[in-house]
């Protein structure tokens, strides 16, 4: 793969084989086969909203690699003290590459317009690829491909579910996304995520038949309802999702060796009891996030040089 100078700030901006390839390098990194070499390469991070494993993770695989690691936070006053094309532009001088994690897709897009170096989506509202990265790792940890891989996403149509949705596609895993009525992909989503599944000869499906389409599941993901910046929605949307909480019952539904998955933080009553992250036997949501140190090191190895 030479993902070398490129920017990561959807999930479809890398091909079904780069996706293997990273998956590929992120696991020899794991492993220890594979010792990537970041000495005198800088990450500048740029967090609008809270973060707990993004942050963390891209710091220590930055400190871990040789590399450094400078989290700006809000003290550089973008858009306030200074206009937002004069600050990016001075940190495109200092940083060889940047993540951040923003409100706004456009406002990741306008980074990437005016830096003349690579962009990395640390979150958006419409995706979270680096999420998606360490799932799909987890995933081939804990699932036999030769079986299959029966994906039953339940829960909000949100950035996880589109950039999970794109990821689990590209690498043949049949997928299908379970939405309450009323909530659906977007449309060039459920596109993307449909054509690659097409490529990779696997089913894709968006449906809100949450019973049955449990049914036969090896992997059951869910996430938040109301993710950081609609907490004026979590009303209306704790009523929306009545009946999709993931709990043991739920879980007997589908296969019984059947994994369960969720990137962090739960909001514990709504889409899961308590502590079922931790109590729960088939839990990897801890391992989902170790994996995010482990896909991160591949990939900011692979867009700053161009071998591991």
């Amino acid at each position: 793969m030479n993902f070398i100078g490129r920017n990561l700030l959807s999930m479809a901006d890398m091909s079904p084989d780069e996706i293997a390839e990273l998956l590929y390098q992120a696991r020899a990194i794991k492993t220890g086969r594979e010792t990537p070499n970041l000495q005198g390469k800088s990450l500048g991070m740029i967090f609008e909203k809270p973060s707990l494993r993004t942050r963390v993770s891209f710091t220590v695989a930055m400190n871990q690699m040789g590399g450094s690691c400078l989290d700006l936070g809000k003290e550089i006053g973008i858009g306030a003290r200074e206009p937002f094309e004069d600050v990016m532009m001075v940190l495109a001088r200092y940083f060889d590459v940047l993540a951040m994690r923003t409100y706004t897709q456009k406002r990741l897009e306008d980074l990437a317009g005016v830096a003349n170096i690579p962009v990395i989506n640390a979150l958006s509202d419409q995706e979270h690829p680096c999420q998606a990265l360490a799932d799909v790792l987890t995933i081939s940890e804990f699932v036999d491909h030769s079986a299959g891989v029966e994906l039953a996403y339940v829960g909000d149509a949100n950035n996880v579910a589109s950039s999970l949705a794109i990821a689990a596609t590209s690498l043949g895993m049949n997928s299908r996304f379970i939405f309450p009525a009323g909530y659906n992909m977007p449309e060039w989503v459920a596109r993307e995520a449909s054509a690659r599944a097409a490529r990779s000869k696997a089913k894709f499906l968006v449906t809100n038949d949450l019973r049955s389409s449990l049914s036969g599941a090896n992997v059951v993901y869910t996430d938040v309802w109301v993710s950081m910046g609609q907490e004026d929605q979590s009303d209306q949307k704790i009523m929306d999702f009545d009946g999709y909480k993931i709990d043991y019952d739920m879980m007997a539904l589908a296969q019984s060796d059947a994994i369960f998955m969720h990137p962090m933080p739960a909001h514990y009553g709504e889409e899961v009891p308590e502590r079922f992250l931790i109590d729960y036997p088939r839990s990897v949501t801890f391992d989902q996030a170790e994996n995010r140190l482990h896909v991160q090191k591949a990939l900011l190895a692979s867009i700053l040089q161009n071998t591991l």
